[in-house]
Parts: C-alpha cells; structure tokens; sequence
C-alpha cells in the first residue's frame, strides 16, 4: 500500500513533462511528415505491344434470305416442317388441296392425246386415201382426154355431131377440175398444208395447255428451293393462301455474315480486310475470326453508325440467324511502344493531356502527346521517357508538391 502512494505522488509529481513531452513527440511527427509530403503510389512508363480495337456489337445474318410463298390460290393440306427446322433442296415444305389441279391436268393430257390422233389420223389414213383419189382421177382425166381426141376425129369425119363433140369436152373439163381439188386437198393435208398445219397448231396448243396446267399442279407442292434453316413460318393447315403470299423465310447455307454498328467517329479505323474478334451473346466463350467485307457508304441520320458487315472465317456451328454477336475490330498494332494506363491520364479525352509525374521527390504536371489506345493501355508518343515514375495516387496534389512514394 505503501508503494502505491510512493507512485502515484511521483507521477502527479512529473506527469506534466510527460504530457508535454508526448505532444511535442506527436508534434515532430506531423512536422515531419508535412515536410516529407503525402504519400504516393507510382507506376514505371513501359515498352509493350499495343493492339488498338473497336469494340461494336450487332447481328447474325445470311448474306441473303428466301421468302417463300404460294403461286397459286388453295388451301392448305399439309405443313411437314417447323420453324427453326434444318431442310435440304427439294424437300417439301407446304402441300396445297389438288383435286381440281389433278382433274385440270387429266383433261389437257387427254386433250393432247385427241390433237395428236387427228394429226396421226391425217398423216396415216387421210393422206393416203386422198393419194389413191388422186391417182384415180388422174385416170379418169386421161381417159377423158383419149374420149375427147376420138370424139374430135370422129366429128371431123362427119360421123358425129356438135353435140356429141359438146359432151366429150365437158367430161374432160370435169375430169380435170376433180383433178385440180384432189391435188389442192392432198397439197394441204402435207407438211406445210392449211389443213395440216391447223392440225399441228392445235396439238402445239394442246401441249402448252397441258404444260401450264401441269406447272400450275406442281405449285400445288411448295419445295425448298436450297438446303439451309427455316427461320420463320406463317403458315398452318385448312389456311386459304393467295399467290404471292410469303408463308415461310429460309436462311440458305452458306457463309455468315455480321452485322454491326460502328459509331461515326471510329470510321477512320475501319477498312477491307481487317481482322476481328467476335463471340455470340449466348457463347461468350466460344471466339471465332472474321473478316470485314463491306462498309457501307452511307451514315444513319439519327443514330450516326455506319453499317459494316464481316465475313465469318471459319465454321461455327452454334451461330443462328439473327444471334447477338460482340465483335473486336483490330484497326491497329504497334510493337514495344513506350505505354502507359490510360486511366492514370488526367483529360484523356480532351486537347492537352497531362500526367503527374514523380520527379527529385516533387510532383510535376507533365502535358503529354497520346497516340494509340490499345485496351487499357495508350501509346505516349512525347512528354515521358522510358522508365519515368507517374504517380497513380492520389491526384489531388499541388504543383512542385514534395511527396514519398509509399513502400
């Protein structure tokens, strides 16, 4: 107890030196590091590999699509497919009701069997019978001009009369008139004849008739015109279609296409032949080349991007049309430039960047000349040296301002 009282009476005794001698400790310490300045972090200005990119994001698409439709007015029988549904050439895609077709085209094949039995009919029996008609009244007229020569004698000789002579030359001029039309009927039902050429036309029209109504039964059948993926159906049975109808779209197979937006201001970057970096929405991480193949001419009014569609390099099987695609555009590289964090650039954006740079212990505003944007990373091309320490933090430093990297 004793020796409780003996401390306490020394320390109310000195406690004030103590105090004063903590706060004037506390004191240096602040004076110190006021003088020493804040404490900072830095990073080193470095050689590395830029690769600048543009970043866009856009569609899958076919570089065409097929609009299939009805070419004939009917109805509905039969729909064998579905949307999304992968379908080669020639498979059936929309079956229409052919009754009335199946009818029509019974009736023209019979209508072109009836022409050519006519023309056969001409050709095989008429032709002939008219020869042999011919052939007999040839006959008839050369006896008739034998009659005619001995009624002529005989009237010279006085042994008949004017009439009889009358008589003779009629007989001839009949025969020979007969002569005259069954030359004009055989002439006419040969090759090249009135008669015969009417019979040709008639199986010609037969046949067209025939053709056309043959066509019109086969778009009772609507087929793939290609192999590729039916990406949309507006068509389902008992409908009533109307000719020039789209009832399904076909995305034909075939190279794939992206097609992205690019901002205005980047169109500068953007040429033929650039390589990019692009994955679909629904497989980020499943990357595959392409190629820009076109950029278009024109810029969109309100939305200021102009369209640029790239070539897929290679095949990817889980691209649909009309996927959600993100694509990196290589617009520029340059190897083991000096480099620094773009976000460790004050007004970045604007007319006259500038770092802090660590400097004999002091802070100084250094303006600097930017040039490639790779990344997070951009090209210094003036204002910094290899190896020069810019501060990262803090920015809230005075000019000249004394600082001390932190350890």
């Amino acid at each position: 107890m004793a020796h409780m009282n003996a401390v306490w009476t020394w320390a109310r005794q000195h406690g004030g030196q103590l105090l004063w001698g903590l706060l004037a400790l506390l004191l240096g310490a602040a004076l110190l590091r006021w003088w020493l300045g804040p404490q900072v972090q830095t990073e080193a200005v470095q050689r590395r590999d830029l690769l600048q990119t543009v970043v866009a994001s856009g569609r899958v698409e076919t570089p065409h699509r097929v609009n299939i439709g009805a070419q004939i007015t009917g109805t509905v029988a039969r729909v064998p497919v579905s949307e999304g549904q992968v379908v080669q050439v020639g498979d059936v895609l929309v079956e229409l009701v052919g009754t009335e077709l199946q009818s029509a085209r019974r009736q023209a094949q019979q209508a072109v069997v009836q022409a050519q039995n006519r023309l056969r009919q001409m050709n095989e029996l008429q032709g002939p019978v008219l020869q042999q008609t011919l052939r007999q009244a040839q006959a008839s007229l050369d006896a008739a001009r034998a009659s005619g020569q001995r009624s002529l004698a005989l009237f010279e000789q006085g042994f008949i009369g004017q009439a009889a002579l009358d008589e003779s030359r009629k007989a001839l001029a009949l025969a020979d008139a007969q002569v005259l039309a069954v030359q004009q009927q055989v002439s006419s039902t040969q090759a090249g004849g009135a008669e015969h050429s009417l019979a040709s036309g008639a199986v010609a029209e037969a046949q067209a008739n025939a053709a056309m109504v043959n066509a019109k039964a086969r778009y009772a059948v609507i087929q793939a015109p290609a192999s590729g993926q039916l990406i949309s159906r507006d068509v389902e049975v008992g409908d009533v279609v109307q000719a020039g109808k789209v009832l399904m779209t076909l995305s034909p197979n075939g190279v794939m296409q992206l097609v992205v937006q690019i901002d205005e201001k980047n169109l500068r970057w953007i040429s033929l032949g650039q390589q990019a970096l692009a994955s679909a929405e629904a497989y980020p991480q499943h990357q595959f080349k392409a190629q820009v193949g076109y950029i278009s001419p024109g810029i969109h009014a309100q939305t200021g991007a102009v369209e640029v569609k790239l070539d897929v390099l290679e095949a990817v099987n889980t691209l649909r049309q009309d996927m959600t695609v993100s694509v990196d555009l290589w617009v520029a590289r340059k190897p083991q430039v000096l480099a620094l964090q773009a976000i460790h650039v004050n007004d970045i954006g604007g007319a006259s960047p500038w770092v802090w740079l660590l400097q004999a212990g002091h802070a100084l505003r250094r303006p600097v000349r930017l040039g490639l944007r790779g990344g997070a990373w951009v090209e210094v091309l003036d204002g910094l040296r290899e190896g020069d320490a810019v501060i990262t933090l803090p920015n809230a430093l005075r000019e000249g301002q004394r600082v001390r990297v932190q350890p």
